[in-house]
């Protein structure tokens, strides 16, 4: 397995990529939509929180991400000692209507199909993708980790509508009349996610780029009022056999995946590991499960993450894997600080692994 370190947009640059590569990590998944963009109640912190209005405002549309500017952002990290392995998440400016069916749909489709193309043409190998309408919500935020350390959890459910011109969170219509969302069924999410791939995978097996859904996060069966699509491990199982293409796989979140009610994540681990399927790993451990838990150090939660690392290998997974954020220390670096303890002990359990064969 190869230890790799994921950075949001206002990260990419040389100092954060030189901090990735000083902490052992030899592979980056990049950020390209910017969910701290003029947000008045989500700051440009470790994580994006927001409230009622989401994270802020989508990127803009007529401004899809160009070959140059990926190979840009991939020399930049090479000439640092790392390799640029994946993107993770579409703009929802570029794909708005397909999440939501919209008139634009046709036009949007063809923006994936570019980009894919644009991917491939960057040597990218992967795109991570959430096919969610309202995205991650209900978050909340305090010194819940092991000595008082800032981290993330869930408290119940949000059930509040989501506004028109917003989806994944974020404004795309800041022009948008008021009003909700129409609320959709479970059934109908699932006819546009497989129409979606329908539509795209033939464009990402050409691009040599596979397509990785993430779980949604946080894993219960709706969230604003809209519908989940992953929100329990079947729901991969039953991808995975109507889905055949190598284009198409999972990014696996095992966070995620351990807060889902109901299962043992360790048999959820193994059932995966050996399908060929996934794209990378996030890995985070958390306390409780959904729709109460709280994010917690590596090696401080309900999840024995040396135990899902070593699954991982037996299964035949050979991927990167990346922290899944940090709890903040206390200290004048609070982020810095929280993901190089994740990356210290990542490092040394894939190493114990790795000589322990």
């Amino acid at each position: 397995m190869k230890l790799g370190f994921g950075l949001y947009r206002h990260q990419l640059d040389r100092e954060h990529y030189r901090f990735a590569r000083q902490c052992g990590a030899t592979h980056v998944v990049a950020h390209l939509v910017d969910y701290f963009r003029d947000a008045r109640d989500n700051p440009r912190g470790d994580q994006p929180l927001g409230g009622a209005r989401g994270w802020g405002r989508a990127g803009d549309p007529d401004k899809l991400w160009t070959t140059d500017e990926i190979i840009g952002i991939r020399t930049a990290m090479a000439e640092e000692g790392l390799i640029l392995h994946a993107i993770e998440n579409f703009d929802p400016a570029h794909w708005h209507d397909i999440l939501l069916d919209g008139p634009k749909r046709s036009e949007q489709i063809e923006n994936v199909r570019l980009l894919l193309r644009r991917l491939g043409e960057a040597g990218v190998a992967v795109m991570g993708y959430n096919f969610s309408i309202a995205g991650v919500a209900a978050r909340v935020k305090g010194d819940f980790a092991r000595g008082g350390a800032g981290a993330v959890g869930m408290d119940g459910n949000d059930d509040t509508p989501i506004p028109l011109g917003m989806v994944w969170n974020m404004i795309y219509d800041e022009a948008a009349p008021a009003g909700s969302l129409p609320e959709i069924t479970e059934a109908e999410l699932w006819r546009r996610h497989d129409a979606f791939l329908r539509d795209v995978l033939p464009a990402a097996e050409m691009a040599g780029v596979r397509l990785a859904l993430h779980p949604d996060d946080p894993p219960v069966e709706r969230v604003r009022r809209q519908p989940r699509l992953v929100w329990r491990p079947d729901r991969y199982a039953r991808l995975l056999a109507e889905h055949s293409s190598p284009a198409w796989g999972m990014e696996f979140c095992v966070g995620t995946l351990a807060e889902m009610p109901d299962h043992d994540i360790y048999e959820t681990i193994a059932r995966y590991a050996s399908s060929g399927r996934i794209g990378y790993v996030h890995l985070r451990n958390i306390a409780g499960r959904a729709p109460s838990y709280r994010e917690t150090f590596v090696d401080d939660g309900d999840v024995d993450l040396a135990r899902v690392l070593r699954i991982l290998r037996d299964g035949g997974f050979d991927g990167v894997v990346i922290p899944d954020h940090a709890p903040q220390m206390s200290c004048a670096a609070p982020w810095h600080a929280g993901m190089a303890y994740a990356m210290g002990w990542m490092k040394r359990t894939m190493t114990e692994l790795e000589t322990r064969n």
